[in-house]
C-alpha cells in the first residue's frame, strides 16, 4: 500500500469516527446509546408530535400605538413652538384590513400660526400626510411606505419576541414563521414540537407584557362611575384610569398619569426570587438611561404612590419609600410559575401588537411513530432495491458504491446532528433522494470506466480516466442543485426549508463519498498488482 492510500484511508476512518461520535457520543450501554441517540437527533413537529398555532397579529393595534406615540410627541413639539390647538385625537379601527387607515385630527390651530404649523408637523413628522379640513382644522394620514414598512417591523418583531419567549421555555426545536399565504400577511405558523402544556404556552405567548411604571394621581376607587363621579365625568388631562388585577372577586381602580414613568423596553434583565415572607416576586434591572430617570423620579416622589401596570391591569401600587435607582420589583405573583412567566416576558420584551389564535392542531407521538417508521421502511426499501440493483449490474464494483452510499448516509445524519438541525418528514425525503443522487454518481463513474475499458485502456488507466472525466459532470449536477436548493429554502416555508437543508448537506457529503472514498477504495483494490487483466464492472 502506497503512503498516498494510507493518508486517504486515515481520512476516511478519521470521518467514520467523528459522525459516529456526533450521533451517538460514547455510550457505555444499550440505554446509554439510545439516550444520546434521542438527544441528538432532534425531531421535528410532524415526527415528535406537539402543537401546531396559527397567530393572528392585530396589526391595528401597532397602528394605533404609533399614532399615539405620534400624537404624544405632537403635544410636545406645539408646546415648545408656542403652537396652540383645541383637540388631538386619532380614529379608532378595529379590523387588519383597516389598521393602515390611522387618521389623526388636529382642531382650533389659529390661523396665524397655520405656517408654523406646518412646517413643525412636515419637518418633524415625515410619516404623515397634512391636509387641511378647513382654516383652523387638520387631518394627518400615515404614508402609504410608512404603514407597509410597520407592517413589516410589527410582524417581524413579532416573530423575534416570540422566539426569545419560546427559547426561554427550552422549546429549542420549535419553529416561528409566516403562513406563507398571500392572503394571510399577518399570520404566524407556530411550531411546538414535545409540548407537554399547550394552554400554558398559548397563554404566555399571547401574553403582551406591555410594562409602565405609572405616577399615581388618585384612588384607589371602588369602581370606575366612582372615579369619574369625583372628577365630575371627566378625567384630568394626560390621566387615565387602570383597574387592579382581578383577585378574589375583588378589583378597584386608580387614576394614574397617561405617560409611563419607566416602560418595558427600559427593562434589561428580569428573573423571579422569593422575597418577604417566601412570597413569589419578580426583580428587574432597568437600562442606564432609564434607571437615571427613575432616580429623579423617585427621590422628588417619595411618600407618593407609584402604579405598576402589566398589560393594562396594575400589578401592585406601592408608596415610594426611599430613591430608587437600576432596580425594582413586582410583588403579589400567585405562584412561582406566574413570576417565571412574568419575568420570562420582560426579558423577552412587549409584543408591539396583540395576537389571537385562529388555528390549534395537535400531533399525537403515536402519528409522529408512524410517521418515521413508514418513512424508515421506504427508505430502506429503496436503499435495499439500489443495493441490489448495484451488486447485480455492475458486480464486485457495486459492493464499493454501497460502502459510499451507507457512508454517505452516516455523514448526512452527523451533519444534522451537529448542526442541531430538526429532522421532518420533508428532511426524510430530502435523505430519499440524497440516495437516489449518490447512485447517480456511481453511475456516471462506473459508465465512463466502462467506456475507458471498450476503448482497450489498461484498468488502471481507465478507472483514473473514469473518475477524471465524470468529476466535472459530477460536480455540475450537484451546484445547480444545490442553487435550486438555496431559493427554496429562500422562498420556501418550514418543511421546504427542511427538505432544502438536508438534500445540500446529503450532495456535499455525496461529492466526498463518490469522489473521494469509491477512488480510494478502488486504488485500494488494485495496490501492489503489477497487471490487473479484468475488472469485475
Amino acid at each position: 500500500m502506497t503512503r498516498n492510500i494510507k493518508i486517504k484511508a486515515g481520512i476516511i476512518v478519521v470521518v467514520i469516527l467523528v459522525c459516529i461520535y456526533g450521533i451517538i457520543g460514547l455510550p457505555k450501554s444499550k440505554d446509554e446509546l439510545v439516550a444520546n441517540w434521542k438527544k441528538n437527533i432532534h425531531l421535528g413537529l410532524d415526527l415528535s408530535g406537539g402543537t401546531q398555532l396559527v397567530m393572528e397579529v392585530q396589526l391595528q393595534d401597532a397602528f394605533k400605538a404609533f399614532a399615539d406615540n405620534s400624537i404624544e410627541r405632537m403635544k410636545d413639539e406645539f408646546k415648545k413652538d408656542n403652537i396652540d390647538f383645541s383637540d388631538i385625537n386619532r380614529n379608532d379601527p378595529q379590523t387588519l384590513q383597516d389598521a393602515d387607515k390611522i387618521e389623526i385630527d388636529i382642531k382650533g390651530v389659529p390661523v396665524a400660526k397655520s405656517s408654523a404649523f406646518r412646517s413643525t408637523v412636515n419637518d418633524t413628522f415625515p410619516e404623515w400626510v397634512l391636509t387641511a379640513l378647513n382654516s383652523t382644522d387638520y387631518r394627518l394620514t400615515m404614508k402609504p411606505t410608512e404603514a407597509l414598512k410597520l407592517k413589516q417591523d410589527t410582524m417581524t418583531q413579532t416573530m423575534a419576541t416570540i422566539e426569545r419567549k419560546i427559547n426561554g421555555l427550552g422549546l429549542a426545536e420549535s419553529s416561528v414563521q409566516p403562513t406563507g399565504r398571500s392572503d394571510a400577511e399577518a399570520d404566524l405558523l407556530v411550531q411546538l414540537p414535545g409540548v407537554d402544556d399547550p394552554a400554558h404556552v398559548k397563554q404566555l405567548l399571547q401574553t403582551q407584557a406591555v410594562l409602565e411604571w405609572d405616577e399615581v394621581k388618585d384612588g384607589p376607587f371602588g369602581s370606575r362611575e366612582e372615579a369619574l363621579s369625583k372628577h365630575g365625568g371627566i378625567l384630568p388631562l394626560n390621566t387615565k384610569l387602570v383597574p387592579t388585577v382581578l383577585r378574589g372577586g375583588q378589583q378597584t381602580w386608580y387614576l394614574v398619569s397617561r405617560t409611563p414613568i419607566v416602560r418595558g423596553t427600559d427593562i434589561r434583565d428580569a428573573h423571579a426570587s422569593q422575597g418577604e415572607l417566601n412570597r413569589w416576586e419578580t426583580n428587574f434591572v432597568l437600562t442606564q438611561d432609564a434607571a437615571k430617570k427613575f432616580e429623579r423620579y423617585t427621590e422628588a416622589n417619595i411618600g407618593n404612590r407609584a402604579a405598576i401596570v402589566v398589560d393594562g391591569q396594575v400589578i401592585s401600587a406601592p408608596t415610594i419609600q426611599s430613591r430608587i435607582s437600576d432596580t425594582g420589583r413586582i410583588t403579589g405573583a400567585a405562584s412561582q410559575e406566574e413570576a417565571a412567566d412574568l419575568a420570562l416576558n420582560l426579558r423577552a420584551g412587549s409584543l408591539p401588537a396583540s395576537v389571537h389564535y385562529s388555528e390549534e392542531r395537535t400531533v399525537g407521538p403515536s402519528l409522529g411513530a408512524d410517521s418515521i417508521r413508514e418513512g424508515l421502511r421506504a427508505g430502506l426499501a429503496g436503499l435495499v432495491a439500489v443495493v441490489l440493483f448495484m451488486l447485480f449490474y455492475y458486480r464486485r464494483s457495486g459492493i464499493n458504491a454501497t460502502l459510499a452510499l451507507v457512508l454517505n448516509a452516516i455523514i448526512l445524519i452527523a451533519a444534522l446532528s451537529y448542526f442541531d438541525a430538526t429532522l421532518t418528514l420533508p428532511g426524510i425525503a430530502g435523505v430519499i433522494l440524497t440516495i437516489g443522487m449518490a447512485v447517480d454518481s456511481n453511475v456516471l463513474i462506473f459508465e465512463r470506466i466502462r467506456e475507458e475499458l471498450r476503448a482497450g485502456k489498461a484498468v488502471v488507466a481507465a478507472v483514473d480516466a473514469g473518475f477524471s472525466k465524470a468529476f466535472l459532470t459530477i460536480i455540475d449536477t450537484h451546484v445547480t442543485t444545490v442553487v435550486s436548493c438555496a431559493f427554496l429554502f429562500i422562498f420556501g416555508t418550514g418543511p421546504v426549508k427542511g427538505f432544502a437543508v438536508t438534500l445540500v448537506i446529503g450532495l456535499i457529503a455525496n461529492i466526498f463519498t463518490a469522489i473521494f472514498v469509491s477512488k480510494t477504495i478502488f486504488d485500494f483494490e488494485l495496490a501492489g498488482k503489477r497487471q490487473v487483466a479484468a475488472l469485475s464492472i
